[in-house]
């Protein structure tokens, strides 16, 4: 069954209020940007939400998928799906899954939908990713929620410092988002991205697999795109015309 909608948004600690405490509101915007992607996947029709998030390596998770952002400094557990309560692949989100749980949490959807969270190891290569992506088609209408930062070299404060290539690499992503253009997202560099300290290289190039692999056109909305804490941060939509 075809891939009918798909989400872009990042996964920083502070986009959990509890976790920016008093900065919280710093990042109101990019909030409501990621909360408004999430409620239109899930109103999308999809019968199926599948997660993917940059991780240490490649796997499928077992439901529950559980986590908590404990390390963040708030004990704030976090679980969407069915399963036993016993151990699970699920029990240490990464903080990329975890973030797109947490906002699955906030999000209304259709009763009965089905969870499916996997992730994909940064390091991964382009047509690894790709394929990854063409493979996770369920037997029913899905949609896909993608977890990813752009470039941490946005300034002399920014976690990797500041580097004159990084404004291009965003402004490049944040073109390919907005145009559906699977082309410009599967050719970013592996080798650069990871110079950049780019979190969602390997995850936009798992959507770009999917997409590719459903065929036909797609329209794509890009509803943010800044850089705060040094950071760039893309919240977009796709969806079929």
């Amino acid at each position: 069954m075809p891939l009918v909608a798909a989400a872009v948004c990042p996964h920083p600690p502070l986009l959990v209020p509890e976790i920016a405490g008093a900065a919280a509101p710093e990042l109101d915007d990019l909030r409501a940007a990621c909360d408004a992607a999430v409620a239109r996947l899930c109103g999308s029709g999809a019968r199926s939400v599948v997660v993917v998030g940059a991780g240490d390596r490649s796997a499928d998770l077992d439901a529950p998928y559980r986590g908590s952002f404990a390390p963040w400094g708030v004990p704030l557990a976090v679980r969407i799906g069915g399963g036993p309560d016993g151990p699970s692949g699920g029990d240490t989100l990464p903080l990329s899954l975890l973030v797109g749980a947490w906002l699955l949490g906030r999000a209304p959807h259709p009763g009965g939908t089905a969870w499916r969270m996997a992730t994909v190891g940064a390091d991964e290569p382009v047509e690894t990713c790709a394929d990854l992506g063409a493979r996770l088609g369920a037997d029913q209408p899905w949609a896909l929620l993608v977890m990813g930062d752009g470039s941490a070299c946005r300034g002399e404060k920014a976690p990797g410092y500041a580097d004159p290539r990084a404004e291009a690499y965003d402004d490049g992503v944040a073109r390919a988002l907005a145009g559906a253009d699977l082309d410009a997202l599967l050719g970013l560099d592996p080798a650069l991205s990871t110079q950049l300290r780019v979190a969602g290289r390997a995850p936009w190039q798992v959507l770009a697999g999917a997409a590719r692999a459903t065929g036909g056109q797609w329209r794509g909305d890009l509803s943010y795109h800044a850089a705060p804490y040094g950071v760039t941060y893309f919240v977009a939509g796709w969806e079929r015309p």
